[in-house]
């Protein structure tokens, strides 16, 4: 039977068991065999991080020929505005090609979120907003990427969801099978 583990990945945590540069990894916050993360988040980036060791639903979950929903909470300088949410809708041009089309709603910030550490920088005269962004690819970089293309670099992305499966109740840094 296989395993599949739903974790909240922590600010600075890589998405790898193991690091030969002694920074913090998977294998700090989970001491199960022989499962591996579906996907990436890259370090600067939190949220859930879905581990298994059925190779098929890896691949379903990781590559972009699946097409499977990833969905993040976005904090991003500035107020998007019409213009930016059409080039988010429609695909962004980005070095690596134009992105498929991404849903994107602005939102208020959400009151479960946990703070950050370390925080976000906070600049008194930006102001600064959040998105619930959701792709079908995941390029490397592609969310920080797609939100800079439009003018509005991102500040924090927190992954809430891919496919059904959800952060819902898991505090960073912890984890449950799913």
């Amino acid at each position: 039977m296989s395993r599949t583990i739903l974790f909240n990945k922590p600010h600075g945590v890589l998405s790898q068991f193991t690091d030969g540069q002694a920074r913090a990894t998977l294998s700090d916050y989970i001491d199960v065999p022989k499962v591996y993360a579906a996907g990436r988040l890259d370090r600067d980036s939190e949220g859930l991080l879905i581990l298994t060791d059925d190779g098929q639903l890896q691949a379903r979950i990781a590559h972009p020929k699946y097409k499977a929903a990833k969905t993040y909470l976005v904090q991003v300088e500035g107020k998007p505005d019409a213009a930016a949410f059409a080039q988010l809708r429609g695909g962004v041009d980005l070095k690596d090609g134009r992105t498929r089309p991404a849903k994107v709603a602005a939102v208020a910030e959400p009151n479960w979120l946990w703070p950050r550490d370390p925080p976000v920088r906070v600049r008194k005269t930006v102001p600064d907003s959040w998105l619930e962004l959701s792709i079908t690819e995941g390029r490397n970089r592609q969310v920080r990427r797609m939100c800079a293309a439009v003018g509005h670099p991102c500040l924090r992305l927190i992954r809430v969801a891919v496919g059904d499966w959800s952060l819902d109740g898991l505090a960073p840094g912890t984890w449950r099978d799913a």
